[in-house]
């Protein structure tokens, strides 16, 4: 996938030396957070239990993650923590890098991503809970704890346009089938490079719902210019998006359900250094609660105000926690 996601990417040579270099290096300088926080009233703690630990949270360089990891260090903070933060690390390997050695303590990371990208599988798992128990099992091995997930989920999906919507009546990928059966000229489909070729993309998606879609009705572009050709209809009708993408709301766009689970579920997990759970287990109680409240409509809503109104990521997340009591200013 392009490299403002979450979900796996197609990983080379290069990028995994490039990355664990990054690693030894101490990837990118962090900076202490310095915010005047307490627990609120729907934390799930009545004490400070992580005074006295420094740590440090880090994430990858898309706007969804650096406010996941923003979101994190503010509870760690609100729990008594020093915070370093080094989140916004180019690609996921660095950040991945970064928790397993220990460099940074934890992170907000996806189910899929783990699956896929870090432990080498190829079939996604359909169940996300039991996507995350496999997940978390396997990677138990390599020194990393994933914590339960939240149902924020950063898939791959189709989208299009209210008016088109209506035009046809589409709600699913599978009504998406049966419109190409009936009016084949009527679906042009903008997509990435990336989505376009992988099998957890367009080439997949296609076989698994019995596509069968013009060459030249698809059309590549940036992920960026697709929103835009969506909402505004015509050259393209349907297109890839992500699922927690601001835009989405914003636009007003019309998401199709992927009605036979194809896309693997990329589930936002706290992903701990094992060492330093250890040494400081009342991070999975603090997370707890706040990683039970992230859903797609709270993600695309932090996301929006970032991505469409221009908001700092720190000043959002420690806004939704405030709104949210899971932390009091100090």
């Amino acid at each position: 996938m392009s490299a403002r996601r979450g979900p796996g990417r197609l990983i080379t040579v290069v990028a995994l030396l490039a990355a664990l270099a990054l690693g030894g290096c101490g990837l990118v300088s962090g900076s202490a957070m310095t915010d005047n926080v307490l627990p609120g009233p729907n934390a799930s703690y009545p004490d400070r239990p992580l005074t006295g630990a420094q740590l440090t949270v880090t994430s990858k360089e898309f706007t969804e993650q650096i406010v996941l990891g923003q979101i994190m260090g503010l509870v760690f903070e609100a729990a008594g923590a020093k915070v370093i933060d080094k989140t916004s690390i180019q690609g996921s390997i660095g950040a991945r890098e970064a928790v397993k050695s220990g460099t940074a303590d934890a992170a907000y990371e996806y189910t899929g991503t783990g699956w896929i990208t870090y432990l080498g599988h190829t079939t996604p798992v359909v169940d996300p809970q039991e996507q995350w128990r496999v997940v978390r099992d396997e990677d138990r091995k390599n020194g990393v704890v994933w914590l339960p997930p939240s149902t924020l989920n950063n898939t791959y999906a189709l989208a299009l346009s209210p008016a088109d919507a209506a035009k046809h009546g589409t709600k699913t990928l599978s009504d998406l089938g049966e419109l190409l059966k009936k009016d084949p000229g009527a679906v042009t489909l903008c997509v990435e490079n990336e989505f376009a070729t992988r099998n957890d993309g367009l080439p997949g998606m296609t076989r698994k719902y019995g596509m069968k879609i013009p060459p030249a009705q698809v059309r590549r572009m940036a992920a960026g210019v697709i929103y835009t050709q969506i909402e505004q209809g015509g050259s393209c009708t349907f297109g890839e998006v992500y699922t927690t993408d601001g835009r989405i709301k914003a636009m007003n766009l019309r998401v199709l359900a992927d009605d036979r689970h194809f896309f693997p579920n990329y589930n936002a997990a706290p992903e701990i250094n094992a060492a330093s759970l250890k040494k400081h287990p009342a991070m999975a109680e603090v997370l707890a609660p706040v990683t039970k409240a992230l859903n797609n409509t709270v993600a695309r809503e932090l996301n929006r105000r970032v991505d469409v109104d221009g908001e700092d990521p720190h000043e959002v997340a420690k806004d939704w926690l405030l709104q949210e009591g899971f932390i009091k200013e100090g």
